[in-house]
């Protein structure tokens, strides 16, 4: 069945307006090509869809059954044509984004507030998800754009920024480490440690850290969510180490945190999308306004 949107058209208008004139003039088209335009829908469906004499038209049966359908898919097209317009036109769009648990409670939401203070009807759909999770979300195409942690060596991504982000130790006030000149993993291996679970950037980071230096940390429990981490200090099980960016240090009157003074200890941070994809325009203008925002943060060496 070869049926165009010209032939639906061009129906829709004589069955709306019960006049070929009118119908050629709101067309504009000619009588005879609106004629021949019904007369092809008619043959692709093998059905009659008006009747008609010298003074009246009208829809048959089978033409009334399908006049709403065919007024509902004209419908639907205009719209969507008009929602793609309107998005070329940087009117409105959504914007699809995964991002470390730190950056989705912190650097995010002013960028997103910033964003939409110009551009009102833009909306977002944000994902907060630890490294590996963001990296896969932006592999499937689930999401526009990801920021994560870690060092990315894929290439089906593309990383559009680097950073780093120093990791800081949080402990209760009063606490010896708060005392101490600077703090450094000798210093960390004699506390009990809340560490972050085994798949998130923030653990790689710590772990390749004790490594390096020849150490084990001692291990009081692990977490998932930073704010685990910090129930669990405040509880007195151990210290934790966290982002210097994660607003969850900073959400406890009597916790305290200080950056760990080795370079070891910073966690690199990628913005990130999917290779060889071109970014819809929604999520192409909030990466323009988002860079500055990420460049913010401790530049990359």
């Amino acid at each position: 069945m070869d049926l165009s949107l010209r032939q639906i058209r061009a129906f829709v208008s004589v069955a709306h307006l019960r006049s070929f004139t009118r119908a050629a003039a709101l067309l504009n088209l000619s009588q005879p090509a609106l004629t021949v335009q019904i007369r092809r829908l008619e043959e692709a469906l093998a059905v009659r869809l008006l009747d008609r004499d010298s003074r009246n038209v009208a829809p048959t049966r089978i033409g009334r059954e399908l006049l709403p359908v065919f007024q509902r898919v004209l419908r639907e097209l205009d719209s969507v044509v008009v929602d793609t317009r309107d998005l070329a036109a940087r009117r409105h769009g959504i914007v699809r984004i995964a991002t470390l648990p730190s950056f989705a409670a912190d650097l995010l939401p002013d960028a997103i507030a910033a964003f939409r203070a110009a551009h009102p009807r833009m909306t977002f759909a944000v994902k907060d998800a630890i490294a590996q999770r963001v990296l896969d979300l932006v592999r499937r195409e689930e999401v526009d754009l990801g920021i994560m942690g870690g060092e990315i060596r894929d290439p089906e991504v593309t990383v559009l920024a680097r950073a780093v982000d120093t990791l800081h130790v949080v402990y209760p006030a009063g606490h010896p480490i708060g005392a101490m000149a600077a703090v450094t993993v000798e210093c960390l291996a004699e506390y009990p440690l809340v560490l972050m679970d085994a798949e998130t950037s923030v653990r790689a980071v710590v772990d390749s850290a004790f490594v390096a230096a020849g150490r084990l940390p001692v291990t009081a429990c692990e977490a998932t969510y930073m704010m685990t981490a910090i129930g669990m200090v405040r509880a007195g099980l151990g210290l934790t180490i966290l982002p210097g960016s994660a607003r969850e240090i900073r959400a406890e009157p009597d916790l305290r945190s200080r950056p760990i003074a080795e370079p070891s200890f910073e966690r690199p941070v990628c913005l990130i999308k999917k290779a060889h994809r071109t970014l819809p325009v929604a999520s192409e203008m909030f990466l323009a306004s988002l860079e500055p925002a990420f460049a913010a943060l401790k530049p990359d060496p």
